[in-house]
């Protein structure tokens, strides 16, 4: 990849992740401001905002409720949903037509094309994931055989993108005896060609949050929430 093509990459990448994922962690922000869309655990509630703040006031509370939605599950979510499309859109012609597999992409590595399935970090399967990507890539295997397609084993990876090799849960390694799992660093370099280019994207994302100032928009939410429980019989 020429100099200019990648950050030509990284301009738009930054772009990508400001309209596409920033701006939904905005607008995720903002509906987070209703008590009714929050499944409220009564047992633990006052323990949380307690814990958080020293104190089981209102604004505690929607303290409480707003931070793990807000700063965890939603732009996780977000990320993880928007991933694909961006090695689709941004890094152009890696989305795959083959059922179960998310991208095709000729390996920077070894040069051959990988089919590949996404995981979003090093502890995001579980048992029961295990048995569905060997199935899936059991599927690519036979379509290979029946289109007499060169698709050995090694062809069929799983992609984490983000994370370390030793950070892998045992789920991950039990599916590395039998296909590779990149993992982070690795992945990316295999994608794209650049070794620096997963911590570029790292700071390429960390540009974008100091360009979107979320704060107002989560103290709006606080307030309206803090108003919410302060009226509420519940609290």
């Amino acid at each position: 990849m020429k100099k200019n093509d990648y950050k030509d990459i990284l301009k738009q990448a930054k772009v990508f992740f400001k309209q596409t994922i920033a701006v939904n962690h905005l607008k995720n922000c903002e509906k987070a401001s209703k008590l009714s869309d929050y499944n409220v655990n009564p047992f633990l509630i006052k323990y949380l905002a307690n814990f958080l703040r020293g104190d089981e006031k209102p604004r505690s509370i929607a303290e409480a409720l707003v931070y793990p939605r807000i700063l965890g599950t939603s732009i996780t979510t977000s990320f993880g949903n928007n991933v694909q499309k961006f090695i689709s859109q941004v890094l152009k012609g890696f989305g795959s037509a083959v059922g179960g597999i998310d991208i095709e992409f000729i390996d920077h590595e070894d040069g051959r094309k990988k089919y590949a399935q996404l995981k979003l970090g090093p502890n995001c399967i579980n048992k029961d994931d295990i048995s569905t990507i060997i199935g899936h890539f059991k599927k690519v295997r036979n379509l290979a055989r029946t289109n007499n397609l060169n698709i050995g084993i090694d062809d069929l990876a799983i992609g984490v993108l983000y994370g370390r090799r030793e950070e892998l849960n045992s789920f991950y390694k039990k599916l590395n005896f039998d296909y590779p799992v990149f993992v982070g660093e690795t992945f990316w370099y295999r994608l794209t060609g650049h070794r620096k280019f997963y911590f570029d994207l790292i700071n390429i994302f960390g540009e974008v949050a100091v360009e979107v100032d979320g704060t107002k928009a989560l103290k709006e939410t606080i307030d309206a929430l803090e108003k919410e429980i302060k009226i509420s019989p519940s609290f």
